[in-house]
Formats: structure tokens, sequence, C-alpha cells
């Protein structure tokens, strides 16, 4: 099998969630790169052969490694873009414009043949957005690539938490004509209660049983947080409430999970209610209980809560692999400089 395996160039891999997915998709990425250092030494932990490294976006030569030339795709999870008043500015006043901006104009030193980026769901539908969707498709356009916007939610795909994410695909040349968006899966993914109702029971907890019971749904989005400030919570006070209905304190990240001694009693308020852990937050974003993730609590948290769910990103990778495998001697002839076509331009 791994003469059938591909190459990619992985920016912005944070805790590795995309990267994981995609290599058990098919894809040994080549480099990884991350401006934060207890994301590299995340990715360094678990996939010691993994070349990372510590570099911004913004400056990072390709020619420092010359690898990266001609893969077979590009990928990342780009920070989230947040301001569309700031999409016609200059390229230094918004930081996550400007690294949308970076990421484009490294498809053009690297050429690869396809993009996988991802970031918010509002990048995709907003109107606000067009200028910034213009931009991107104007410049892959000129590259020759032909691109699709989508928005997939990670719980269509066994990921136990309500979890929409935007997504932009594109392929040099014909492949995009191959290329569909990964089918939802059949069966529904578990709910809070039963990802997380063993891990609740580790330490000898006797209320795991009835908190699973009342965590009887889905978990909501799991909200990392700015790196820039603030501690470990699990989001604003709306996010809080819904946390709250399935029995779980929102305003903390535990230590440890519930000692014997523990009640549970939502009347009682944030008292009453059981915090979660890094370890169970990492579960509900679908990593392998075996992901190790470096660096103090909050950190960790930051991490997890930022990562693109493992199994979207290699039900993603399967359906980008399967359009660049899939191929016949007439792609190969076609002129690469296909004329741009978007299926979606909201």
């Amino acid at each position: 099998m791994a003469s059938n395996r591909l190459r990619s160039l992985e920016i912005c891999a944070g805790a590795g969630g995309l990267a994981l997915g995609l290599e058990q998709a098919g894809f040994d990425p080549v480099l990884l790169i991350d401006n934060r250092d207890v994301a590299c030494e995340t990715l360094r932990l678990n996939r010691p052969g993994w070349d990372v490294r510590e570099v911004d976006l913004l400056t990072f030569n390709p020619d420092t490694a010359r690898q990266v030339y001609d893969v077979d795709l590009l990928s990342g999870g780009l920070p989230r873009v947040k301001s569309p008043a700031t999409a016609g500015r200059s390229r230094g006043d918004d930081m996550e414009l400007a690294v949308l901006r970076a990421a484009v104009d490294l498809v053009h030193a690297v050429q690869p043949r396809a993009v996988l980026l991802e970031n918010v769901p509002e990048l995709i539908r907003k109107e606000a957005y067009e200028e910034i969707r213009a931009f991107v498709a104007d410049e892959l356009d000129h590259l020759g690539y032909r691109l699709q916007w989508g928005v997939v939610d990670a719980s269509h795909h066994g990921v136990p938490q309500h979890r929409e994410v935007g997504l932009l695909v594109a392929f040099k040349g014909n492949p995009i004509d191959r290329f569909t968006w990964p089918t939802p899966l059949k069966a529904a993914p578990p709910t809070l209660g039963e990802a997380l109702r063993e891990s609740m029971s580790a330490d000898g907890w006797p209320g795991a049983g009835a908190w699973a019971a009342l965590a009887d749904e889905i978990a909501p989005t799991i909200i990392g947080g700015s790196w820039e400030r603030g501690g470990g919570d699990l989001g604003p006070t709306g996010a809080k409430r819904k946390w709250a209905r399935l029995g779980v304190d929102g305003g903390t990240i535990a230590d440890a999970v519930p000692d014997p001694d523990f009640v549970l009693n939502p009347s009682l308020g944030r008292q009453g209610l059981v915090p979660l852990t890094v370890e169970q937050l990492a579960l509900l974003q679908g990593f392998p209980e075996d992901w190790m993730i470096s660096g103090r609590k909050t950190k960790r948290y930051r991490q997890v809560g930022n990562a693109t769910p493992p199994p979207l990103a290699r039900a993603l990778g399967a359906a980008v692999f399967d359009a660049l495998t899939r191929h016949n001697e007439e792609d190969w002839s076609a002129d690469p400089i296909a004329p741009f076509h978007s299926l979606d331009r909201r």
C-alpha cells in the first residue's frame, strides 16, 4: 500500500487533527509548520518521524524546505477569519486575513495538485465575506485551479459533537470533476454520555451512569477560545447553558475526572455539574485515546478546541485522495489551465 500513498504539506498544523485524519486517508506529510512551540511539541510527541518546524506562515520561505514543491496536497486549518470588514485592507491590517493570503501565496509557490483549507462556516455562507471568497477564487483561478466551497458537520462523520466546518477544496485542472463531498454516515454519532461514560467512571465515580443518561445528546460545539486572552472554559454564556443542560460545568476545565464522592446535582448550579478534562474533550473531537497533547492545561485545551476532528479530516482526505488517484489518460492530456468554475460562489 505504501506505493499508493500521496504527499502533503500541512500549514497551521496545530494539534494535528487534520494531519492525523489525512494520514489515515493516505497522505504522508513531507513537512508540517505551526507558529506555536507547544503545538509543534504535540506533533513531535505523537509522530517523531514527521518533519515539524516552528515557523510563522507569514515568513515561511519554501526554498528552505524544497521537499514541499510539487506535493499532492496543501492542507491546513487556518486561524478563524473574524472580520469581513477587513477584506479590502492591506495585508497587515488583520492577522487572520493575512494568514489566508499567505496560504494562497504558498499555493502559487508550491503548486500542489490539490488544496484543502478549513475555516469558519460563516466564511462560506455569509455575503459579508464575499470579498474574501472572491479574492481567493480569483487568485486560484489565475493559477489554473478550480474550487468548491462547502460546509460539513463533523457529527455526520462519527464525531459526538455538533461542529460545522467551513472548507475550501481546490484542484489543478480536471480532478475536481471527480470530487464529491463525503457522504454522511448512516449511523448516528455517540451521545455525549455514551462517548464519555467510561472515562467518567475511571476513578470509581458511581454516578457516571446517571450522568450519561442525562447527557443523552451529542455535545455542543467545543470552542477553543483565543490564544491571546482568557482561561479555559467551554465558551460564552449561551454555550455554557447548553453544556449545563447536559450535566456539564462549562465554566472551567477539570484536572481530573470525578472522584467517588462527587454528587451530581444540577439544581445546585456549577458545583453540582461535572467539568470535563482535556482528555475528555479530545475524545469529543474524535482524537484517539493515545494521542498526547503537550503543554499546561489551558494551552492543551486551546490545541484540542481549535483542532479539526480527525474523523472528519479522514473523510475529507479520502474524498480528495479518490479525486486525485482515479484518473485516466484524458485527464493527463487535458489543458491543466482549465476555465475557472466554482460550484458555490455565495
